[in-house]
């Protein structure tokens, strides 16, 4: 749980996937909340105000439409039309500092067991906490079994007592790691039961109208309803027109309220220009959901279209894309405009481009391996990627989720609801997000280190998604693993009928990060015993070009029966004694490891070809069969690697770094570097210690400070950096002086950074001389768009030379730290190499944990470089720290809302 508050207003969904308006409540909100009161039943108002008086009712109304004062917050939630509120909660405390206050919540009686209280708890807790309370107080009847279920499933911990015939719930808002984590997963299990409610409308219609089927049969609109009525949609059709009486056979009627049958969905293929009147005609006729295909809107067209989606509750795709589908023989809905006819299948698929979908659907097609649900998302104004994967979660027609996305509205949730997602089918995507351009005028090595690159190949791999570089790459790993099971481990036997086809082979698994291991003895026995003279035996195989199919099979049994490796790839080549390929395709197609053809021969790319039992995936290239198989490896790795825990950290002093960060911002409001000072501070509340320093800023000063610290140097000698607000980089300028030995040393040293980096150098960061070891970067980045980062790897000042740089999404788990380590090229120095004793490794990832915990709970901190750490086998040194602070709002990336 973030420590950020509650927008001003935002959409929600209902349990039943209704939308509600939540927002603070003001003056004009207080005879909606007393109308509502007034409405409720005398049992109702009974639990709530252990009474039924009208006083009690009119109280509540005014304090919660009174404007907000310390220890009270309030939120209402609305129908989306923003006409009537159908829910209240509150926390109060006595405004003197008190950390607990008391919760009241009241719902009214037709929006009761829908989930709107739940939903009104979640945000005011959020909110509660960025207010300082920490623990809520509601005093219930004890049969108020309602709010009973409430507290009880909203996932944290409820301290019941009963007092005075009144049982008083506490809820604690400050938990361990694994409290909160309930608490997240509870969010996030109601979440997508709304989510997947709420998108019925447009994945199970039972009606659907189009709009723009004119008369001109070469028109998008007219496409569409082709494509409906060729897909035997099950549910009733329709056609908005404004003079035609039909279309295409199809009944047409000028506006939604006049269709015989509100319709469920509509789809919307009409000019630009006319898309915001028509969706707003949608919404007050009662349409539940709309597809908008048309491109080319202006912005404030896009934002009356919004409203209206909002306004009145409707779920929409587009604008400016290729439609949707759904294969389910219940549904049979193909409302695309697309050539490709979407296939019955397993993969669901969501897109932005719409010529990116018609390929991914004619491929998926050839393969055979089908599409349960397709979405092209266009300009995503309300459904997104994070929408889809709840509905595949729960679609039981899905086994594998395909996502082609430009952009992630919000990739922390992304991150979670696809590491749901992926323990049950895999989630594949196309990293298409690798321009560094935008870091270039980044200040800090770390901030310049995380490209878009490294940023979502973080959030992919803690994910647990599997991202590929190309859509053929994509395709190809999707047909390994709709066809073969997961390897478990990364050795490969090779094993082919032509010498060199095998070295290509091998050459390529081992490009991919797998291994090709030589044979034991006894294995390599047994296949010269099947094999002719002259076959090599060791691991490539090659089997001679004179070997049929029934040997090449024997041999994979045999190799695969050995356990010598995990998986087995066969690089075959015709030969003018026959098909080796056909032969093998007459055996068993799946066996407990998977077995993947190489066959170069072949005119596409990948293919699944049927075997007895199955299909076998053929690929025409040993680099794409490497990589696809590489990939499955990598997700069998995922599935069995623990989740990792967030670990709890003593020495942390929240308070007094908000404090800081908000001093600071007072005086900067625009932000900017903190002072050696402050950097050290803040650093210093969560338990980082940065190496002893002084500030100089004369000569003289410099001389004095250096003999204090000079004791504690490496050799009795001391450091000198140069420090000013406008130094980021003190490599750049020259701007270190290291060894410094006696009064002479340390003046000379202060005078020449003085003179030839002039006005920029505001005084100098003194420090004794650290031991040699290891040296290392820890840093922290807020990426705009998937929130803060940590990066680790190699440091110094060859850094961005280097390019040793990982990443990890907050909060870091401990398999997150440890990860971080052990994948750098700089593991083998921290672990110990060549004899070398280990450096302090949990120190290294102490570190880490805690910038973690400062990135997530200090927002406004913008960019962290701890550089260098030096690592030592008997602890970690601080050596240098840059922090720069931004005035950043808060935000909650769990909450519950639409976008």
């Amino acid at each position: 749980m973030h420590e950020v508050d509650t927008p001003h207003a935002i959409w929600a969904l209902a349990a039943d996937g209704e939308t509600v308006l939540l927002r603070r409540p003001g003056p004009e909100d207080r005879d909606r909340v007393l109308a509502m009161h007034r409405a409720m039943s005398a049992e109702n108002l009974y639990l709530r105000f252990f009474g039924v008086s009208e006083s009690a009712a009119r109280a509540t109304a005014e304090r919660v439409s009174r404007p907000g004062r310390p220890g009270y917050g309030a939120l209402i939630a609305l129908t989306p039309d923003g006409d009537a509120v159908v829910g209240v909660v509150e926390y109060n405390g006595d405004g003197s500092g008190s950390d607990e206050a008391e919760l009241a919540l009241a719902v009214a009686d037709a929006w009761q067991g829908r989930g709107i209280g739940t939903l009104l708890i979640e945000h005011v807790v959020t909110m509660a906490r960025a207010n300082g309370v920490r623990t809520l107080v509601a005093d219930l009847l004890p049969w108020n079994r309602p709010m009973l279920r409430v507290l009880e499933d909203m996932g944290m911990p409820v301290r019941n007592r009963l007092v005075s015939g009144v049982l008083s719930c506490a809820i604690p808002l400050d938990g361990d790691i694994p409290t909160i984590e309930r608490y997240l997963t509870a969010v996030a299990r109601r979440e997508a039961l709304a989510d997947v409610a709420s998108l019925v409308p447009l994945f199970a219609p039972r009606s659907v109208a189009i709009a723009g089927a004119g008369r001109r049969v070469d028109s998008v609109g007219r496409a569409l309803l082709h494509n409906i009525k060729a897909a035997g949609y099950t549910g009733s059709l329709s056609v908005l027109h404004p003079t035609a009486a039909e279309v295409d056979g199809v009944l047409a009627f000028p506006t939604p309220d006049l269709l015989p049958e509100i319709p469920d969905l509509v789809v919307v293929a009409v000019p630009a220009d006319r898309v915001p009147d028509l969706v707003e005609d949608c919404g007050r006729a009662g349409v539940r959901a709309v597809v908008v295909v048309t491109s080319g809107g202006t912005p404030e067209q896009a934002a009356r279209v919004h409203a209206s989606i909002r306004r009145h509750g409707m779920r929409m795709v587009g604008p400016n894309c290729l439609g949707i589908a759904q294969t389910d023989p219940a549904t049979a809905l193909n409302a695309t405009f697309g050539w490709a006819v979407p296939a019955p299948g397993g993969a669901g698929v969501a897109v932005q481009s719409g010529g990116v979908g018609i390929a991914l659907i004619e491929q998926l097609n050839r393969l055979g391996i089908g599409v349960s649900t397709f979405a092209s998302l266009g300009d995503k104004y309300d459904v997104s990627g994070n929408d889809m994967l709840q509905w595949w979660q729960a679609d039981p027609r899905t086994t594998m989720a395909i996502l082609h996305l430009e952009s992630f509205g919000n990739p922390r949730k992304f991150s979670r609801i696809a590491r749901t997602v992926g323990r049950a089918k895999p989630v594949l995507t196309v990293d298409a997000g690798r321009s560094a351009a935008g870091r270039r005028a980044a200040g800090s090595h770390t901030a310049a280190a995380v490209t878009p690159t490294v940023a979502r190949g973080a959030l992919f791999r803690q994910a647990g998604v599997t991202a590929v570089q190309t859509l053929g790459d994509l395709v190809a790993v999707a047909a390994l693993l709709h066809a073969q099971p997961l390897p478990d481990g990364a050795s490969v036997a090779v094993i082919g009928n032509a010498g060199g086809a095998g070295v290509l082979a091998a050459d390529a698994c081992v490009d991919a990060g797998l291994a090709v291991p030589r044979f034991g003895p006894d294995l390599e026995a047994d296949l010269r015993a099947l094999l002719p003279a002259g076959a090599a035996c060791a691991n490539p195989v090659d089997t001679t070009a004179t070997v049929d199919g029934e040997i090449l099979r024997r041999c994979v049994d045999r190799v695969l029966a050995a356990g010598h490796v995990d998986a087995v790839v066969l690089a075959l080549a015709p030969t003018a004694l026959g098909d080796p390929l056909g032969d093998i395709l007459a055996g068993p197609a799946v066996r407990e490891r998977p077995v993947l053809v190489i066959a170069p021969e072949r005119a596409a790319s990948v293919e699944l070809l049927p075997a007895v039992d199955g299909a076998v995936p053929v690929y025409n290239d040993a680099r794409t069969a490497a990589v696809a198989l590489a990939h499955a490896y990598e997700r069998s790795m995922w599935l069995t690697r623990p989740r990792g825990t967030v670990p709890p950290l003593p020495d942390v002093d929240r308070g007094a770094a908000r404090a800081l960060v908000a001093d600071h911002l007072t005086r900067e409001p625009d932000g900017g570097w903190l002072p050696p000072r402050e950097c050290a501070r803040l650093l210093g509340a969560y338990g980082i210690e940065v190496s002893p320093w002084r500030q100089a800023f004369d000569a003289d000063e410099a001389v004095a400070l250096a003999r204090e610290l000079a004791p504690l140097g490496a050799y009795g000698a001391v450091v000198l950096k140069a420090y000013g607000p406008h130094i980021v980089h003190k490599s750049d300028v020259g701007g270190v002086r290291l060894r410094l030995v006696g009064d002479d040393a340390v003046r000379e040293a202060f005078t020449d950074l003085a003179r030839r980096i002039g006005a920029l150098m505001e005084s100098v960061v003194i420090q004794p001389m650290a031991a040699s070891g290891v040296e290392l970067i820890a840093g922290v980045t807020q990426d705009e768009v998937l929130g803060p980062l940590v990066l680790f790897g190699l440091g110094g000042v060859t850094t961005d030379v280097l390019g040793d740089h990982g990443a990890r999404l907050t909060p870091l788990t401990d398999l997150d730290a440890h990860t971080l380590l052990a994948g750098s090229r700089g593991a083998p120095l921290l672990y110990g190499h060549r004899g070398a004793s280990p450096t302090d490794t949990a120190g290294i990832e102490n570190i880490l944990h805690r910038l973690s915990r400062l990135a997530d709970d200090v927002p406004q901190l913008a960019e962290a470089d701890l550089n260098p750490l030096v690592a030592r086998p008997d602890g970690v040194t601080v050596l240098d720290a840059r922090i720069r602070l931004a005035p950043r709002p808060g935000h909650d990336p769990y909450l519950r809302r639409l976008r």
